[in-house]
């Protein structure tokens, strides 16, 4: 029985809710059970962001993250506020190109990716989340079946953009691909 508990933090704008989204249903094509929880500020592009995703072998009690096994952080307000809320062994994903500083604890796996930049260098500046999604898949085993991926990503673009399913997707590459 495995559950694992995800959160993704950052500001209004950055797709938070969308990349939480996304791994909320690729879980849920995985057979798994899913919670999914977004929070947003008032403002919400340039407000703070944060989403919760649980997926578990068995039904999830509750929806609320405060132990996240993994914390998304695409903004230093967000790896201050919560990176000492990771369980120890967890990870911490790390967007560098926003985050300049390093992670200060020792008892975490940490993945730095400069998200934003390789986001900006392949003329996708708005698919930074979605590189560190590719990342997150990738160092857990969940990229293999790339049809799935491809699927979920059907769940959360709507018909009205179907054209950013392979932008997406070649985001995603990006961040599978990327090496530190």
């Amino acid at each position: 029985m495995k559950t694992t508990q995800y959160l993704f933090a950052g500001f209004g704008g950055q797709g938070i809710l969308f990349s939480g989204k996304f791994l909320a249903y690729k879980g849920l094509m995985d057979g798994k059970n899913v919670s999914w929880l977004p929070s947003y500020g008032p403002e919400m592009r340039g407000g703070t962001a944060s989403c919760s995703v649980i997926i578990s072998d068995t039904p999830v009690g509750s929806p609320i993250v405060s132990r996240p096994d993994v914390l998304i952080a695409m903004n230093l307000p967000s790896l201050d506020k919560y990176e000492d809320s990771v369980m120890p062994g967890g990870t911490i994903y790390v967007d560098s190109t926003l985050v300049e500083r390093k992670v200060k604890r020792d008892d975490v796996k940490v993945v730095y990716v400069p998200s934003t930049k390789l986001a900006s260098d392949n003329k996708t500046p708005t698919l930074a989340n979605m590189i560190l999604m590719g990342k997150l898949l990738a160092e857990e085993g969940k990229f293999e079946d790339e049809a799935g991926v491809v699927n979920a990503l059907k769940k959360v673009i709507s018909a009205k953009h179907a054209d950013m399913l392979e932008v997406n997707m070649n985001a995603m590459r990006l961040g599978q691909a990327y090496a530190e």
